[in-house]
């Protein structure tokens, strides 16, 4: 990895936490070459180009539908286990046992711990599990394959955008920093009352066992944050709220599974931008940003693979660090 793109990848970990992208100061001689040379194309062969690649691009959602099925099915195999008792997937997404095996999220790991105040030692190896699982995967991809709620959202917001389209509602975005705000503050409130406060109020395990024991009271709150996504700010929660995001984007930060971008190809139009439930990781596609020919997307990236289906030119892949692209 050159120096550009160690000193990218440190940006981006602090973009995770809430700062703000900002256009790259240095760039390399051969980044620098393809960006003179788009800026040097004569605007109608660009537009010429972009109509003939838009003409034969075929509409994609195979990434979406891929992790849709793998969402659904994971919250679905727990669903089965309770109500037919064949003990295959016991719990939630909290904590549970596959084939009598502890797996324990690991933000509810760590709130349990800090709540007792010393770590414990049923936990670890299921914490352990999880751990290796998610740093192989990428963090974040929990939240995109797996999170019950992150389904509903990502429906929630198709009502968001039908209205803004039609001018009913607009979007009010925060700031991201409010995420790391709240990291803290239900970590020190685990510390400080000896109670995981966040459990209670997190939408993932309320829709989790609500998936598999029937819906209680709590989902009055998972509906709320539904109705304030559609009508006030699109994705609020998982952009500028969840705990859960913040741990496992920091999980993810040496994970191999990532998004590639390849600048030569790009005609920076902001289709993938607009799709992306994390946006500012993909400042690297603004025109005139990407400090390498090939720059891979930040740890806040979910992997969902919306950038990839949308992507009219093949710059936005997934891939193994070290091998080939996925197919």
């Amino acid at each position: 990895m050159s120096d550009l793109l160690k000193r990218r990848f440190r940006e981006q970990i602090k973009i995770m936490f809430g700062w703000e992208p900002v256009k790259p100061e240095t760039i390399s001689e051969r980044a620098k070459e393809v960006h003179v040379l788009k800026r040097m194309t004569n605007k109608q062969d660009l537009q010429a180009a972009k109509a003939h690649q838009r003409a034969h691009q075929e509409t994609s959602n195979k990434w979406r539908n891929r992790r849709w099925a793998t969402l659904i099915f994971a919250n679905l195999l727990f669903t089965l286990s309770f109500a037919l008792d064949i003990q295959i997937l016991e719990g939630a997404l909290t904590a549970s046992r596959f084939v009598g095996f502890h797996l324990i999220d690991l933000n509810s790991a760590l709130q349990v711990m800090l709540a007792h105040k010393h770590i414990i030692n049923n936990l670890l190896i299921g914490t352990g599990t999880v751990l290796v699982l998610w740093v192989l995967l990428g963090g974040r991809t929990f939240c995109s394959w797996v999170c019950p709620y992150h389904l509903l959202a990502e429906w929630a917001e198709k009502i968001h955008l039908f209205l803004a389209k039609k001018k009913l509602v607009t979007d009010q975005t925060m700031d991201r920093r409010l995420r790391t705000v709240f990291w803290i503050v239900f970590a020190l409130l685990a510390l400080l009352t000896g109670y995981t406060v966040y459990e209670a109020i997190s939408p993932t395990g309320i829709v989790s066992r609500a998936l598999i024991y029937g819906p209680g009271l709590a989902m009055l709150w998972v509906l709320a944050l539904l109705f304030f996504e559609v009508f006030f700010s699109r994705r609020a929660w998982c952009r500028y709220a969840c705990p859960i995001g913040l741990t496992y984007g920091v999980v993810g930060i040496i994970s191999p599974v990532r998004i590639k971008y390849k600048l030569d190809g790009c005609f920076h139009e902001g289709d993938c931008r607009k799709v992306c439930l994390v946006p500012h990781v993909l400042d690297t596609v603004i025109k005139g940003r990407a400090v390498e020919p090939e720059v891979p997307i930040g740890p806040d990236c979910t992997r969902c693979g919306l950038c990839v289906d949308t992507c009219p030119t093949g710059s936005l892949s997934f891939e193994i660090k070290g091998l080939q692209k996925l197919l």
